[in-house]
């Protein structure tokens, strides 16, 4: 099963969109293991969407359109503000 992910950084009001298979272990990855990358200088990260697909393709798909302006847009408009009370 292939999961499509949106992390929120309140420190730093930004969005990271994946696509993974092991959600648990790629979530560790962003917040602990990584030593590099965009992830690790918005520590914490907050899981604020999950959405499952059967396969990579699928999931693929739906990442490429979360990742689009709207699909930003979406996300900030009507996900983050159920986490921002």
């Amino acid at each position: 099963m292939h999961c499509v992910y949106v992390l929120y950084s309140f420190s730093g009001d930004r969005l990271y969109i994946g696509e993974t298979e092991s959600l648990i272990s790629r979530f560790y990855s962003h917040n602990k293991l990584s030593n590099k990358g965009f992830t690790t200088r918005y520590r914490p990260w907050f899981v604020i969407l999950v959405e499952f697909y059967q396969t990579k393709q699928e999931a693929l798909k739906r990442e490429k359109e979360l990742k689009s302006g709207q699909g930003r847009e979406w996300i900030r408009r009507e996900i983050l503000p159920k986490y921002l009370k």
